[in-house]
Parts: C-alpha cells; sequence; structure tokens
C-alpha cells in the first residue's frame, strides 16, 4: 500500500472539508468501456485505501466534482477531474471511457464537463479501454492488452502530491507535473499559487509561486536534501527519495517503506503546503513538516547579499554579510529590508592582481541559482579559482555534499545571491570580498604614549597588590561558606538529574547576600505572593536591582520544580524569556533570583480598569507577537524542546518598555528526541488556560501551550478574563469570543479602552488566530511557527476555526455541585500565582 509522502519541509494550514458523499453502489476498482460511474456509485481501490466517487464541499452542496479521496478520511482529497466546470446537484453527472479511450465526465444533458483529453487534438483512432483505481491513488487508462498507459491521474496532480508520484517536466515536451492551489477551502477552481520543480539554475529547487512572484523556495538539491529544509532526512527510514534526469523527464520522486504511515503532501488555498500523516488509531491527520516555517522563509526577505535569521533575537531579522551594509539604512530602520545590502569596499578585480578573497558563511540555505552556473565535474578548490578568474562571480559553494568532505561539485553565482537564510545542518557558501575586508587591521601605536602607558600600568598594579592583600583575609573566611553553599546547592540539584547537567553556568547568591539586599525580607520590599511564597525586590552589591523568589516551606513547588526553573531558565537566551540570575539553598530556603521587572505582570495592567489604558492596541499587538516569539523559542529553535504548561497573563512581565517576558519554568517539561506527546497523572496549571486533552486526560504537547497562547490573545484583546461572566451571558470568553466571531460581530470583543488606537484588520486577526489555538482536537491547532507567521504577515489567508468544547467552565462547575469528573482529574493541583 501507498504510505508515505515527505517530499520537503513545506507549509501550513490543512484544507478543511465536510463532504457530502453518496453512499457507494459499486465495489470495484475498475470501469470497463460500455460501463460508467453515476453520481452516487464509487470505484474503490482493491486493498480499499482510495476511493473515486462524486463530492460536494463544505457549504456547497449545489456543486458536486468528481475526484479521488483517501477512503479512511473522505475529507482528503487527493484529486479532482472537473476543476473549473463543476457540475449541478440537480442534474446529475456520469463517468464513461469514450470510444478513443479517453475518460468523459459528461453532466445531465451530455455536454462533456471534462475529458481526460484535451478536445482540440486531433481525433484519434478507435480503441477499447479500461480504467483503473490503483491502491496507490493513481486512475490509470490501458488499452485493452493492459500494457499500454493511455492516460493516469498522477500526469495531472490538483493541490495533492502521494508516494509515487512525479514532480517536475519532460524536457522534450515541455510538460510539467506541479500542484496548484485550490481558489479557496471549499472550492477546488485552480487558484493562483501553484509548485514546481525548478531547473534552470542548474541545480534543481522547489519554488512557489503566485502569478509571476516568486514566493518560496526550498533551497536547491544538494544530493541528499534541499539545502533550506534539512530536516526532512530526519525521515529516511520512512521514505526514500531520488532525482530523475534523463532526456525525457526531470523529477523528484519518492517511495514509501514498508508499514510506513500514509501521507499527502497539499498546497492549500495560500500557497502554502502542509505535509500530513495519517494515524489509523486516533484517525487524525498529524502534521509533519510545513512552510513556510517562519519570516526568514518568504523569498528575498532580506534582498541582495542580505542573511535572515530568526534566531537573531530581533524583530529586524535581517542583517547584512560580512562586508556588506545595507543599501537605504532609513529603510531598514523601518523594517523594509527588501532594498538588500552592498559592499562596503569594490572588489579588485581586474587591476592585473587577483587580491580578492573569500569569506565561509555557514549553515546557510544555498541562494536562488537564477544567476548560477554548475559544474559538477569540479573540486572545490578549482571552483575558488574558477570564482577568482571571474570578475563576475561573486560566490560558490559545493554543489553535492554526498561523501562529506566538504562536498563535490561546485555552484557560482554572479552578480549577487539573494534568498540566504541561516538553517539548522546548513550548507556553507564563499563569499567573495576584498582583499582589505579580509585582513584585520592593525592600528599604529604612536611610541611616544608608551611611557605614560608603562607608569598607568605600573601604578594599577601597586593599586591592586593592595587590593589583594586587604581582601585576602576576608576571601579566605568566605571561600568555605561558599563551597559548603555550592555544594549543598548541586546535591540538591543532582538528586533528580533527569536532565543531565551537572555542570551549570549559574551564579549562587549567599544566603547572606539575599537577606542583605532584601533587608531581611522586609514587608515593604515585597513586590507579590501566591501560592509558591513571597517575591521581593533586592539590591544586590551597590546597584543591581534584582528580582528574589522565596519559596514557602509549604509551597507546592519542591525540589524538583526548583531544580527544574534553575536548569531550564540558566540553558535558554531569549529576550522574551525571564533571565534568572542565580539561585541560593540555604537550610530549607529555596531562592531564585531573576532580572527586575518594574512593571510586574501584564495581567495587572489588561484587567485593571484604572491600567490597561497604559496599554494601548500598538503595545498589546508588539506583546503578542513577543509572547508569540518566546513561545515559539521554547518549541523549536531553543536547543531543548520544552512545553511550558502554566502560559498565562500572569506569568507574563512587562519590563520598563513594556515587552513581555515568559516566566515561571516550575512545571515546565522537556522533550527529547522524536517526542511529541506526554501523559502525567498529575496536572498542574490553571484552569481556563489548559486544553482540553490535559485537563481530562492528563495528556499534554506543545500544542497545549498553544491552547494557552489562544486563550492570552482573546484575554489581551477584550480585556476579559478567561471566567468571565459577569459581563456577558456566555459560561466563559471562549463562547463568547466564538460567538461574536461566528455571528460577525468579532470587534464587539474588542476592549472600549483600544477603540481609538486600535487597527481592526490587526485585533480580527488577533482574534481569528486566538480561535484557531484553542481548537479541541490538538492536530487542528497551528504549530507556534504558524502562529507567528501569521502574526507577521497580514495578507495570510487563514483557515477556519471549530467551535470549541469551552470545558474548564463546565470542569469549574461539576467541581462545585459535586458530579463526577474524569477519574485522571483527582490528583489535580490548581496554581492560581498572583502577579509579580
Amino acid at each position: 500500500m501507498t504510505r508515505l509522502l515527505c517530499l520537503t519541509a513545506l507549509t501550513i494550514f490543512p484544507i478543511i472539508l465536510c463532504l457530502t458523499t453518496s453512499a457507494a453502489v459499486t465495489a470495484s476498482d475498475t470501469l470497463d468501456s460500455g460501463s460508467n460511474i453515476t453520481d452516487g456509485a464509487t470505484l474503490v481501490s482493491a486493498g480499499g485505501s482510495f476511493t473515486l466517487g462524486f463530492f460536494s464541499p463544505t457549504g456547497v452542496p449545489t456543486k458536486r466534482y468528481l475526484g479521488i479521496w483517501f477512503t479512511a478520511s473522505p475529507e482528503a482529497i487527493c484529486w479532482v477531474a472537473n476543476r473549473e466546470t463543476f457540475l449541478s446537484n440537480t442534474s446529475g453527472g456520469v463517468l464513461v471511457i469514450g470510444s478513443t479511450g479517453s475518460l468523459r465526465l459528461l453532466d445531465g444533458s451530455g455536454r462533456t464537463a471534462w475529458s481526460s483529453v484535451d478536445s482540440t487534438s486531433s481525433s484519434a483512432p478507435p480503441v477499447v479501454a479500461q480504467a483503473q483505481l490503483l491502491e496507490s491513488g493513481n486512475l490509470v487508462v490501458r488499452d485493452q492488452s493492459g500494457r499500454d498507459v493511455l492516460w493516469q491521474s498522477f500526469d495531472h496532480p490538483s493541490n495533492t502530491l502521494l508516494a509515487g508520484m512525479r514532480f517536475g517536466k519532460d524536457p522534450r515536451t515541455g510538460a510539467e507535473w506541479f500542484l496548484t492551489s485550490w481558489r479557496a477551502s471549499n472550492d477546488p477552481t485552480p487558484g493562483g499559487y501553484r509548485r514546481v520543480l525548478d531547473t534552470r539554475g542548474g541545480l534543481l529547487d522547489s519554488v512557489s509561486w503566485k502569478g509571476s512572484v516568486k514566493k518560496y523556495r526550498t533551497g536547491p538539491w544538494n544530493g541528499l536534501w534541499f539545502s533550506g529544509i534539512p530536516e526532512t532526512a530526519s525521515y529516511k527510514d520512512m521514505y526514500s527519495t531520488q532525482l530523475v534526469v534523463r532526456p525525457d523527464e526531470i523529477a523528484y520522486v519518492f517511495n514509501t517503506a514498508a508499514g510506513a504511515p500514509f501521507c499527502r503532501l497539499v498546497l492549500n488555498e495560500v500557497g502554502m503546503v502542509q505535509q500530513l500523516g495519517w494515524d489509523p488509531v486516533s484517525r487524525v491527520w498529524n502534521v509533519f513538516t510545513q512552510a513556510p516555517r517562519d519570516v526568514c522563509d518568504n523569498y528575498a526577505k532580506c534582498g541582495a547579499f542580505g542573511l535572515c535569521d530568526v534566531k537573531s533575537g530581533s524583530t529586524l531579522f535581517c542583517s547584512c554579510a560580512v562586508g556588506f551594509s545595507p543599501v537605504n539604512p532609513s529603510q531598514w530602520s523601518m523594517r523594509e529590508t527588501r532594498g538588500g545590502c552592498r559592499r562596503n569596499v569594490p572588489l579588485e578585480c581586474g587591476n592585473g592582481t587577483t587580491t580578492d578573497g573569500f569569506k565561509m558563511v555557514r549553515a546557510v540555505k544555498l541562494p536562488d541559482t537564477d544567476n548560477a552556473t554548475v559544474d559538477m565535474g569540479a573540486t572545490l578548490e578549482q571552483c575558488r579559482a574558477r570564482c577568482l578568474a571571474n570578475c563576475s562571480c561573486v560566490a560558490y559553494a559545493a554543489a553535492d555534499i554526498r561523501g562529506g568532505g566538504g562536498g563535490h561539485g561546485c555552484v557560482m553565482w554572479t552578480d549577487a545571491i539573494v534568498d540566504v537564510r541561516y538553517v539548522g545542518k546548513g550548507q556553507d557558501i564563499y563569499l567573495r570580498l576584498a582583499k582589505s575586508e579580509l585582513v584585520e587591521k592593525k592600528r599604529n601605536v604612536v611610541i611616544i604614549i608608551l611611557p605614560l602607558v608603562t607608569a598607568c600600568l605600573l601604578a594599577l598594579m601597586g593599586m591592586l597588590l593592595v587590593w589583594i592583600w586587604r581582601k585576602h583575609k576576608l576571601r579566605g573566611k568566605r571561600r568555605s561558606m561558599d563551597d559548603i553553599q555550592h555544594k549543598t546547592i548541586v546535591r540538591h540539584l543532582d538528586e533528580t538529574n533527569t536532565l543531565g547537567d551537572e555542570n551549570l553556568d549559574l551564579p549562587f547568591f549567599s544566603f547572606g547576600d539575599i537577606v542583605s539586599a532584601t533587608n531581611n525580607f522586609a514587608e515593604e520590599n515585597m513586590l507579590g505572593e501566591g501560592g509558591f511564597g513571597k517575591v521581593y525586590k533586592g539590591i544586590l552589591g551597590e546597584d543591581r536591582v534584582v528580582a528574589i523568589k522565596r519559596l514557602s516551606q509549604g509551597s507546592g513547588q519542591g525540589i524538583d520544580e526548583f531544580r527544574n526553573e534553575v536548569v531550564l531558565i540558566a540553558k535558554l537566551q531569549h529576550r522574551n524569556l525571564v533571565r534568572l540570575l542565580g539561585c541560593c539553598i540555604h537550610g530549607d530556603e529555596k531562592l531564585l533570583v531573576y532580572e527586575y521587572l518594574p512593571n510586574k505582570s501584564l495581567d495587572s495592567f489588561i484587567f485593571d480598569a484604572a491600567r490597561k489604558n497604559a496599554l494601548d492596541w500598538p503595545t498589546r499587538f508588539r506583546i503578542i507577537k513577543g509572547i508569540s516569539r518566546g513561545v515559539l523559542y521554547l518549541h523549536q529553535d531553543s536547543r531543548l524542546t520544552i512545553v511550558h504548561r502554566d502560559l498565562k497573563t500572569s506569568n507574563i512581565l512587562l519590563d520598563a518598555d513594556m515587552n513581555p517576558k515568559i516566566s515561571d519554568f516550575g512545571i515546565a517539561r522537556i522533550f527529547g528526541g522524536n517526542q511529541q506527546e506526554a501523559n502525567t497523572t498529575r496536572v498542574v496549571g490553571t484552569y481556563g488556560y489548559m486544553s482540553p486533552e490535559y485537563a481530562m486526560d492528563g495528556a499534554f504537547s506543545v500544542m497545549s501551550d498553544t491552547y494557552s497562547l489562544g486563550v492570552i490573545l482573546l484575554e489581551i484583546v477584550s480585556g476579559l478574563k478567561i471566567t468571565s461572566t459577569h459581563s456577558t451571558s456566555f459560561p466563559s470568553l471562549l463562547a463568547y469570543a466564538w460567538s461574536l466571531w461566528n455571528g460577525g460581530r468579532a470587534m464587539d470583543l474588542v476592549d472600549s479602552s483600544l477603540l481609538e488606537s486600535c487597527s481592526a484588520s490587526e485585533a480580527m486577526r488577533c482574534i481569528h488566530i486566538g480561535l484557531l489555538c484553542v481548537q479541541d482536537n490538538p492536530n487542528s491547532r497551528p504549530l507556534m511557527s504558524t502562529v507567528v507567521f501569521m502574526l507577521e504577515n497580514e495578507t495570510t489567508l487563514l483557515s477556519i476555526p471549530k467551535q470549541p468544547l469551552c470545558f474548564s467552565q463546565w470542569y469549574l462547575e461539576a467541581q462545585a455541585t459535586g458530579e463526577n469528573t474524569n477519574s485522571s482529574m483527582n490528583s489535580t493541583s490548581v496554581s492560581v500565582l498572583e502577579g509579580r
């Protein structure tokens, strides 16, 4: 059976359809000459994997189409015949085999709505033919002998690619095998996007187009994978890939391994592709990979000689390559980077000597190859020499990385390089620079200042010796105490060493220093209090302001949670995560020292009538994007895959500039390897922000955080708490938001304090994304890379969310009335933390 499709690491929303299909009248996989298929009858492949028949998309019962779908999941339409001419549900339709062996779809009046051959082609001689739906999902028409294939659906893809299908072109005839999007999620008419295999640059590249505009490319094929998506190599045990290059075919082809899950690749209506794998147990489609993954996948985001990096920690994402500066600095400061970069120093080629050189740029997606030439027979050293000899050559890289050693063959670019981004396991490219840009500039030392410098150094050395002598005794006394402190902390942290981090690069503060910093934990220094204990403002040293969390002995956060927070935050570095400066264990005391954030927590603003006006819409939208980037870092961009499990507005802290910082990692969990989900019988967190599968069954994943983020988005936009019922007639904010959105009145949800500063399109997008994130089925929620992409790109079309269950209010009411709930909840502890 055909199982897996893993062509590239590609795109975004699944196509959501509710199909109107009639009961099967036939169970055969074959249509013979003289027979037909009418609306209500079907062909089913021999193994039952695929069905051919008539269907209607969601909400459009009057339109009928002939298509092929995955039998176990009828919404998974793999191919549509009459995409441009629908049939009426009143007149019906019939599929027949013509006298020349062609398939013809006739409407109720006998007119041809679709044919497998061009109606303008010359007449063909009569032939007896037979059509068969194969277990691969391919509809094949053969002559009477069964040997010659007259036509097959695999040669005419719609918006879906299956295993065994070709993706490429025939150089002799010009025929191409490519994907074309649907016009909408419920309209299979060819849309504005197509995905093709580009062969113009000498190396194959998979490219998405919208009309004549290039939108996304995977990077050229390097012998193992497309250079911009090395993560596809992780699926090598499930499928094999090959490039076919011969006079009549240049194509990318993949085959599946025995027992691998069925997969499909869908180009959706907004020009993105999502790789989906079928889970026969849960009967849902799981997301394998998707792209564009983030803003750096937008074609030519940073222009010529620009480099894009989503891990830069900056909202700009773009920087210029070494030796280059922005063409228009003022536009760059306004986040308009497509103008690209230009050289600081012109190349010296052509002046009679070869004085240029090359700077290696590591781990990138190789540039667009439209202006490149390829020589598969050259070594990298030969490529270097050839590039230096050509004054138009600006960069070169290995064309094939198989076999290690830097690869062989080369691709050389002229004029400029464009669409370059950093990726894990990316390729190295050698960028040409003038010699003066490669040699560090030496600064001349003025002889006359040497005596003065020497005298200053001698004076400083003398002062240093005096200081060392005076501090020697005090240091000796404190050293033994610090050693004891350090060993105590490490011993406590190692007792539950599930993370394998015995050596922590984190300062350990003495209890005495903390007592002094907080004025012996004076009440006037207290910033907040919650179930974990109290948080104090402190001053370490002379002017270092910090926030100190003192875990009470009765706190639910024990040594496991304490160690979890110490290790995780010490290893995570991102502008939207709170910084942990150190820790302390002294007897029963456990203390954490954080950076001080003067504006405390997000909930102290948005739910406070007196303070909410301080957060206008641009500030709230910036906070939303900052939180989303922080969660994306936890899920995908850090060295670890982290599930926070307690995202809520009180755990979002604000610095002096109102930049958000995610805090409180006490119950966070690390996912290792290919782990996608975990279960627990100890459900901890805050109801309302918990996803249904976590609160009721103890199952959590990165999608649990996505649910929590959706709740936070709706709270920020509305200024209402998730459990708000006093101002609406609905049991929760989710029910209220869904009702307004579904009724076309989503703007009524926006906080009245934002009306003057609010951007309606941005607010509507945030509400829409929030509802996508709180869908009950975790597989229906978008990945964080998708959330960030949707927030950053206003033109991106969004899929339609499903109505949320709003389980949290039901659960709280059930607890209050004593109703029986899921047994896995018996050990649930609710953490409701105060804002710090």
